[in-house]
């Protein structure tokens, strides 16, 4: 892959690579995008349109954040994000500095969201694979992690055919670290409140050409 953001056929959809200060033309789309499929579980997000515009902010001014965005008919319906743990909010570094873990030496995969006609695509691992590459290229990482919601098995609201993503991120080499957990509030759909959910993270160690600053035992 070119370091250079570039667009790529993938079948009825295009791939665009944006990074850094590029990314400040897509807030607005990827916003309404992380609204409409974090909706579903085991999110259950009622999502809020100025807080995501304040929230995604944080990839424009990361000067080393990137972005894959899926595009059917010049229309955005995908989006996976990454940026250094360094440059995210508080709540995502304190598990990893509470552990002795420093945040400089992990690039963080935020999130994967893509609508559901264009699902079973192979998107999903494809969204991994730029997203590592890209930090790879960066030269400055130990570790990619990303964080997943926990939710009760018995929940009222899983759907009877949820399949978790579990299987997938193991074949991906990542390894679910249960001592590293975040604590994130937002409102679920129907409630009045917003409530505190846990979020675990997982990892996976990649190559580093740099003497790492610390690194999970």
């Amino acid at each position: 892959m070119s370091d250079q953001p570039s667009t790529q056929a993938a079948g009825q959809v295009e791939l665009k690579f944006v990074r850094g200060r590029e990314i400040a033309g897509y807030l607005d789309a990827v916003a309404a995008l992380r609204i409409a499929v974090f909706r579903e579980f085991p999110y259950l997000y009622d999502g809020d349109t100025d807080y995501e515009r304040r929230y995604l902010r944080t990839y424009v001014e990361s000067p080393q954040s990137f972005a894959v965005l899926v595009l059917s008919k010049g229309v955005i319906v995908g989006a996976s994000t990454c940026l250094p743990l360094a440059h995210e909010e508080a709540a995502f570094q304190r598990p990893f500095r509470e552990l002795g873990l420093d945040p400089r030496d992990i690039f963080y995969l935020a999130e994967s969201i893509l609508l559901p006609p264009f699902r079973g695509r192979g998107l999903g691992t494809r969204f991994f694979h730029e997203r590592e590459n890209h930090a790879r290229r960066l030269g400055e990482f130990t570790h990619t992690a990303f964080c997943a919601v926990e939710r009760p098995a018995d929940h009222p609201r899983r759907p009877a055919d949820h399949r978790p993503l579990d299987g997938f991120w193991t074949r991906r080499g990542y390894r679910k670290m249960p001592r590293l957990q975040a604590r994130f509030p937002w409102r679920d759909l129907g409630d009045s409140e917003e409530t505190e959910k846990t979020l675990v993270f997982w990892m996976r160690p990649m190559e580093a050409s740099h003497k790492p600053r610390a690194a999970p035992g």
